[in-house]
């Protein structure tokens, strides 16, 4: 069984930080990356950013240079540090991993039951 349990969200005023943490449950023969999306009210899920197995990153441009992914493979979690919070930042944020379980088996999305963070104006 694979759980992904996000925490960290929260309300925050615009220009402060938070960092998310999901830890992660369940073996995998592979990951091929981890990642965090979020969603806003009537928009869909997208991404913020993505880690992989070599420790390259990516990001949504609406939050490159003020957000930094992590992992910690020892305790088996991702983080997301986001800096210069505002109000377009508020939304559900979810993790994911996106994996093999066997090996040779195809890689699927796993998620998280999401986050919820809201910057003040």
């Amino acid at each position: 069984q694979v759980q992904l349990v996000e925490s960290g969200g929260g309300l925050v005023q615009a220009g402060g930080s938070l960092r998310l943490s999901c830890l992660v449950s369940g073996s995998f023969s592979r990951i091929n990356y981890m990642g965090w999306y979020r969603q806003a009210p009537e928009n869909e899920r997208a991404l913020v950013a993505r880690i992989f197995s070599d420790g390259t990153t990516n990001y949504a441009d609406s939050v490159k240079g003020r957000s930094t992914i992590s992992r910690d493979n020892a305790k088996n979690t991702v983080f997301l540090q986001m800096n210069s919070l505002n109000p377009e930042d508020t939304a559900v944020y979810y993790c994911n991993v996106f994996g093999t379980r066997v090996r040779f088996g195809r890689p699927t999305d796993y998620w998280g039951q999401g986050t919820q963070v809201t910057v003040s104006s």
